[in-house]
């Protein structure tokens, strides 16, 4: 029996999902980390391990990359680069603003999917993807409707994912949205947290 435990043990060690939780609203105190807070909780009662980076707290500069060849990262984000290959699972959530995502976001992608630690370009023009055997969940708030910034108007920040984590070897990708967000009452804000919540709890 002993033995028998000892290797259900090591089983459940060797396949506990490692989600990585990313949040990339600029505002600690908006609903996007209620949304963070909720699925985080779902994963842990789900028997995830769980970590959790929120953008708007890293030291680092927005607007620092003006060249790829001299750029050095800085330590948070290499802190960041250690915690995306620790995780086999990464939740991105944040706001939809002017169509797709926040300054801040976007920047820290481009500071942190570098050459080298997401892909790897090869000498006869192909690519490498490095980060391969994960998959992603996407969590979003806009104040458009959600059918008409799907089907309408294009869904760029899907497509700003998909250049990004698809390309990195990510996949499959899932996409939650939830909107529209400034008119939503306590109840729908609710109903979408516990929904959050569920998600977190199903990661396997």
């Amino acid at each position: 029996m002993f033995f028998y435990q000892v290797i259900c043990s090591a089983i459940n060690i060797i396949t506990m999902k490692k989600v990585l939780i990313i949040n990339g609203h600029p505002n600690t105190e908006s609903f996007n980390y209620a949304l963070s807070k909720a699925y985080k909780n779902g994963a842990l009662t789900g028997g995830a391990e769980v970590r959790q980076i929120d953008i708007a707290t890293l030291n680092f500069d927005v607007f620092n990359l003006k060249s790829f060849d001299t750029f050095k990262i800085p330590t948070d984000l290499q802190k960041a680069q250690e915690d995306i290959i620790w995780a086999n699972h990464i939740v991105i959530v944040h706001p939809i603003w002017w169509g797709t995502l926040p300054a801040i976001l976007k920047s820290f992608f481009e500071q942190t999917f570098l050459s080298g630690f997401a892909t790897r370009y090869e000498g006869n023009g192909k690519t490498t993807k490095l980060l391969k055997g994960k998959t992603a969940r996407i969590i979003t708030t806009l104040d458009t409707p959600v059918f008409i910034y799907k089907y309408i108007m294009g869904n760029s920040s899907l497509k700003t994912h998909k250049a990004i984590l698809s390309y990195s070897g990510i996949k499959p990708l899932k996409v939650t949205y939830f909107g529209p967000i400034s008119k939503s009452t306590i109840t729908e804000r609710e109903k979408w947290l516990d929904e959050v919540e569920i998600l977190g709890g199903l990661v396997k």
